[in-house]
């Protein structure tokens, strides 16, 4: 075969022009921010003063602070109880929009994802509005009914802020879940569905053994999201109430811990830490998640 002329060029490479603004805007945006954050979890630093190297101490530190495994525990609970109604409500709500016939699904559809499209500060400070204060909107309806007890103090018990904040989180994202069920549901054959029909299975049955193990891949996608999301979860609970995790670190997530440490107590060598402890934790529970999900010895093994 001839060698191209000298004059003729290389067409291949322009590829690689297309698919270098995403990798350099990832190295300065993402992986360099990354490395600087491993590198910083071994110094002592508030910003002004010169680094300093101490070794494991930021890491010795963080596998003995209580407050940093109280801001887990309450990350994994927040995370829990929204993320469980979240998929139950996401599997009726597909299985139902998918095998019946309901007037104004796409009504519905978009009514359950719109929650999705507010920005989460902007829901967190209107629960606020709703709940925080004697003067609030929920406390002027209950007093205006004539509840006994009305005023109540809504962001003095831990219990009610914790289970808002779930609460926030499932409103807002279980549409979302369900138009990605659905998604996966309407990739099924039909025929297979018809095939089931004729050997008389009911609905019930059809959704069990069929529809949920193959939509198997969109369970364990939505589940690990969930999980990377969920573990850094910030926006709500700070502007519900403050950053601080009040009332009583009941909402302190790791990521408002995080938040604390670096830009209000100006020792970022040991939010670093937290961040990379946060990381690997988000990694072995995505693994953890993966691997209880994955069917085995099915067709989505190795």
């Amino acid at each position: 075969m001839a060698k191209p002329g000298p004059n003729k060029l290389n067409k291949s490479r322009y590829g690689y022009l297309f698919i270098a603004p995403f990798f350099v805007v990832f190295a300065i945006f993402g992986l360099y921010p990354i490395l600087y954050t491993v590198f910083l979890s071994f110094q002592k630093w508030d910003g002004l003063a010169p680094l300093a190297g101490i070794g494991l101490k930021n890491f010795q530190r963080l596998v003995t602070d209580k407050v940093f495994y109280l801001s887990l525990w309450n990350t994994f609970r927040i995370w829990l109880m929204n993320f469980l109604p979240q998929m139950g409500a996401a599997l009726i709500l597909s299985a139902l929009f998918t095998f019946n016939k309901i007037k104004g699904m796409k009504f519905f559809r978009a009514a359950f994802y719109l929650p999705n499209l507010i920005t989460a500060a902007s829901v967190g400070l209107l629960f606020n509005l709703l709940f925080n204060g004697d003067k609030s909107v929920a406390n002027y309806i209950l007093t205006g009914l004539g509840v006994p007890g009305a005023p109540f103090s809504f962001f003095n018990s831990g219990p009610f802020t914790s289970g808002l904040v779930s609460y926030i989180q499932w409103w807002m994202w279980f549409g979302y879940t369900t138009v990605i069920i659905m998604a996966g549901i309407t990739t099924i054959d039909s025929g297979v569905y018809d095939a089931a029909l004729v050997d008389g299975a009911t609905k019930l049955q059809t959704y069990t053994k069929i529809t949920l193990p193959l939509i198997r891949p969109t369970l364990i996608y939505m589940t690990i999201t969930s999980i990377i999301g969920g573990m850094q979860l910030f926006d709500v609970p700070a502007t519900l109430t403050n950053v601080q995790g009040d009332p009583r670190k009941s909402i302190l997530t790791t990521s408002m811990y995080l938040y604390n440490q670096g830009f209000k107590n100006h020792n970022y060598g040991y939010a670093s830490a937290i961040s990379v402890g946060l990381f690997l934790l988000i990694a072995v529970l995505s693994v953890l998640a993966l691997k209880a999900m994955r069917k085995k010895g099915g067709m989505y093994d190795d």
